[in-house]
């Protein structure tokens, strides 16, 4: 059976103790507001910057939490300076890592070759990947939102065997939305996780489409979120400026 989700992505944000006393505040208010182990509790990634994983790892393991990376090389390890391998990651206690973020997409110009290579050495890694698809508001005016999503996926992740598929999210996140204020509509995030789901299915089956994670991403608040997870094929949030506030973030946990 797949599982409720709320992933915070601090995207580069917080320093080392700022990172530390928000995911205390965040744990503090859950503890207050949510009793732990309570039917429908969701699963809660939080996604800090590379360089305070290890250290957030160190509280989350004495909650409900767990820690994921924004990010990972392509190549296992090697002469390229700067970058960060999903070993690297996994040594740090974290479980899940991003794939194909559109911020990725846009500024860094990472493309579906380069996306193959890493959800292949995350899954060598026991990472899972949180692969993103999402159209630009240019493709859904002309109405090719569902071909950029398929070509996205086609190209990024469906080349995985049936027991692969299982052990990855996915994140829709229409471009458009993200950092906007201005989010998918609950019967557009529907519509669109719907789709998804049936080419999960068309390609790997109805029981593995049944069994994947698909979370909504762009502008995701406590007063939208209700209302978009109340949806049969939406599973959760991948929240970004919402998960640096943490009386913000628990509430978006709290309404699904």
């Amino acid at each position: 059976m797949r599982k409720k989700i709320i992933a915070g992505n601090w995207k580069m944000n917080t320093d080392n103790v700022e990172a530390r006393e928000l995911l205390k505040e965040i744990a503090f208010l859950l503890k207050k507001n949510f009793k732990k182990g309570h039917k429908g509790t969701p699963t809660i990634i939080l996604i800090p910057p590379f360089p305070f994983i290890g250290s957030c790892s160190e509280i989350v393991f004495k909650n409900t939490f767990h820690i994921g990376a924004q990010n990972c090389s392509s190549e296992e390890q090697g002469a390229y300076t700067g970058e960060v391998s999903a070993k690297m990651i996994r040594s740090a206690r974290a479980e899940y890592v991003l794939v194909g973020h559109s911020e990725r997409r846009a500024y860094f110009n990472e493309t579906s070759d380069l996306l193959r290579k890493k959800v292949i050495v995350a899954l060598k890694n026991d990472l899972i990947p949180i692969f993103c698809c999402g159209e630009m508001l240019s493709d859904r005016k002309s109405e090719k939102h569902f071909d950029v999503v398929k070509k996205q996926l086609d190209e990024g992740l469906f080349f995985l065997t049936q027991a692969e598929i299982n052990k990855v999210i996915i994140a829709y996140e229409p471009v458009w939305a993200i950092g906007t204020g201005v989010n998918a509509s609950p019967e557009e995030a529907q519509e669109m996780h719907k789709f998804i789901r049936s080419l999960v299915a068309r390609k790997y089956g109805e029981t593995n489409a049944e069994n994947i994670s698909i979370i909504y991403g762009g502008s995701c608040n406590a007063s939208n979120i209700g209302k978009l997870c109340i949806n049969p094929d939406v599973d959760g949030g991948l929240v970004g400026g919402a998960s640096l506030n943490a009386e913000e973030f628990v509430k978006i946990i709290l309404s699904i």
